[in-house]
Parts: structure tokens; sequence; C-alpha cells
């Protein structure tokens, strides 16, 4: 192990955290009798696991690293990004939840798979369609959250990023497996919480090292005046690679995100598993509230280290890196222990959520449904 960014003390905090997450693995795992404990976890999740399933499924390493870093490139015009994202995974529970949560009840229906075969009146062609598109979006997403999980780790251990990357792989493969969605929702509810209270303890230092708003205002004025505007100038092609969010792009990119992320099979599948349709009264509120005041800090924070930078304070290889830098700069290296297991807890409750959806339409969808009818809950969830 080389010489990482945190000490021995640092270490051992990620070290508690990563073995935590095992252990509620292996509890979860008590509770698995059958398949559909394993997959939508007996659809009995309560009110906060349900709320946090969704936003950890949606928070990853994009949240606190790519948000910073397009923060410090795009300034306020990309702010809308922060309204859709979390409006998105409101209107995802309003839009899909109702429904999926009823035929699925009434059907036992485990799979947004199982749907739309029904939907369709096709069980097998429109089954194997849907879990082929199931299989190909999960996995180029679950590439980038592995390559989040061995940046982070390599950053903080100075291990090389193979190492990091098969540390990450394990841990999170073994808590899924043993627990499937239980273990899930349960590791998803603690990281939530981390991920949310980290976030508003450390951006906000973040961002009064930097000078506080007025500063951060200013500075990103002088760098280019749209940069403090509500969005670029409607322009083709635009006049920089960064003013790209203009009034018409914000436009698409808002249905862009409705439509695409929001029946993103690691999302729209959570729809299932709650225990009581009450729970989507409030809960869009709930999930939009959180995760706005999430990426408005973090969006702030990247401008943040854009004024330390102009100012001469730190200096910075590329954009996404902006929060990591902000974070040293800003607090004390105790801390940074801290923030690291706030970065693993947000690229974990992604990942971990897209390994249950792949392993479950391969189990469930196809061996299961396809290949294996008759197929035990042991064979189905192995």
């Amino acid at each position: 192990m080389g010489n990482g960014n945190i000490g021995i003390g640092g270490i051992v905090v990620v070290f508690l955290y990563l073995t935590f997450m095992l252990l509620l693995g292996a509890f979860a795992s008590r509770k698995i009798k059958t398949a559909s404990d394993y997959i939508v976890a007996g659809k009995s999740l309560g009110f906060w696991l349900f709320v946090m399933l969704i936003l950890g499924s949606t928070t990853s390493g994009m949240t606190l690293l790519g948000v910073a870093g397009l923060g410090y490139i795009g300034g306020w015009p990309t702010f809308w990004e922060q309204i859709f994202v979390p409006l998105t995974c409101a209107v995802a529970i309003v839009l899909y939840g109702y429904k999926l949560y009823k035929v699925c009840k009434e059907k036992e229906f485990l799979t947004l798979q199982d749907y739309l075969a029904y939907r369709f009146g096709s069980p097998k062609a429109v089954r194997v369609i849907s879990s082929l598109a199931v299989l190909t979006t999960s996995l180029i997403y679950l590439v980038g959250q592995y390559t989040a999980i061995s940046i982070v780790l390599k950053w903080l251990l100075g291990i090389s990023q193979i190492q990091a990357l098969l540390i990450g792989a394990l841990i999170v493969v073994i808590y899924v497996l043993l627990g499937g969605l239980y273990a899930v929702s349960w590791t998803t509810l603690f990281q939530g919480f981390i991920i949310f209270f980290g976030v508003l303890a450390i951006a906000p230092v973040v961002i009064k090292s930097a000078g506080g708003l007025s500063v951060i205002n200013s500075t990103m004025a002088t760098i280019d005046p749209n940069l403090v505007r509500i969005a670029f100038p409607q322009q083709h092609p635009p006049y920089a690679g960064y003013a790209f969010a203009t009034p018409l792009f914000l436009i698409s990119f808002f249905f862009l995100l409705a439509m695409g992320l929001g029946s993103a099979p690691h999302i729209v599948n959570n729809a299932i598993v709650v225990k009581d349709k009450k729970y989507f009264r409030w809960s869009p509120l709930v999930v939009f509230v959180m995760y706005i005041l999430i990426m408005y800090l973090i969006k702030i924070s990247g401008m943040a280290v854009r004024t330390l930078v102009v100012n001469g304070l730190v200096t910075i290889q590329k954009p996404d890196d902006s929060f990591l830098v902000g974070v040293k700069y800003a607090l004390p290296p105790i801390s940074w222990s801290i923030f690291a297991v706030v970065i693993l807890a947000a690229v974990m409750s992604t990942t971990d959520r897209l390994l249950l959806v792949i392993g479950s339409c391969c189990g469930w969808d196809f061996y299961k449904q396809i290949f294996r009818k008759n197929a035990s809950s042991e064979k189905v969830t192995f």
C-alpha cells in the first residue's frame, strides 16, 4: 500500500464502514426464505427504507464528483440539472409507483419484466427483449459506478486502481449475494443518511473557505459573466465548450432525464417493494427536498473550488477532482476519512441496487421464467 490521503486512523474508519456493510448483509441473509424475499424484500419496505432506496439508487459517483465538476466549469446555468434529477425521482414515483404497486401486488410480480410480459401478453418475447434492455443498461451503468469506487479507494488508500476495484467489487457483491434487497435496503438506509448529513456538514465548510456566495459569484463573473446567469446564450455552436446549458438544451435535458433516468431499471423497480401505497403520497416530496439539498450544495462547492483556483489557493488537474480538492483545502486531515465514507456510500448505494437488478434479471426473468420454470427459490437466488 502506497501513500494514501488518509492516515491509519482514516483507514480504520473506512475499514469499519466496509465491515459494517458486510455485517448488515450477513444479518439480512437470515430473512431470506423465498425468491420474493431476496428480490423485493417480501414487498415489506417501510417509508424511510423506500425513500432512502430511491435516494441511494440515484445518488452515485456522479452526484458527488461529477456534479461538483460541472459546477466548476459551468457555473449557475448548470443548476437546472440539480432541479431536474431530484424532480425526476419524484416524477418516477408518481408516474410509475401507484400503477406498478397495484398490479404487481395483485399478480405477485417481482420485476418490471413480469409486469411488461403480463401487460403485452407476451411471456417470452417481451420478457426477453425487456430483460436484455435492462441487462445492457444496468451493466453500462455499473461500469461507471465501479470506476468511481476504484478512483475513491485509490485516492484514499494509495493502492493501485486494480486493487481498489477488486476490494470495492468484492465487498458489494458479497453483501448483495448474502441478503438481496433486504441487504441493499438496509445498507442504503445507512448510506443515505451518511450522504445527506455528510454533505450538509462538509459542503458549507468548503463554500465558506472560498469566501462565501458573494465572493464566489463575483469571481465566477470575472471569468465569464454568463457563469452567474440562469442559462447560457442560445447560439449554435456554443461560444465555449462549457456554454452548453442554453434554454433549448435545458428543456430537452429535462425530458431526457424524466423519461430516461426516471424509467431506469434500478429506480423504477423500487416501486414494487413498498409495504403500503400510502407511502407514495409524501415520498416524492421528501426525496425531492433531500436530494435537491445535496445536489445544490455539491454544485456550489464546485464553484467554490473554481474560486480558490482563480485566487491561487489550490491547483486542480481536472474538474471532477474539485470536491476532493475542496475538502483537502477546507477540512483538517483527520476529517478526510469521514468524507471518504460519504463518497463510498454514494457510489455503493447505487452499485448494490444495480447488482441486484442484474442478478434478478438473470436468475428470475431468464433462468426461472424462460429456462427452468420449476426451479426452486434456492436455485433462483444463487
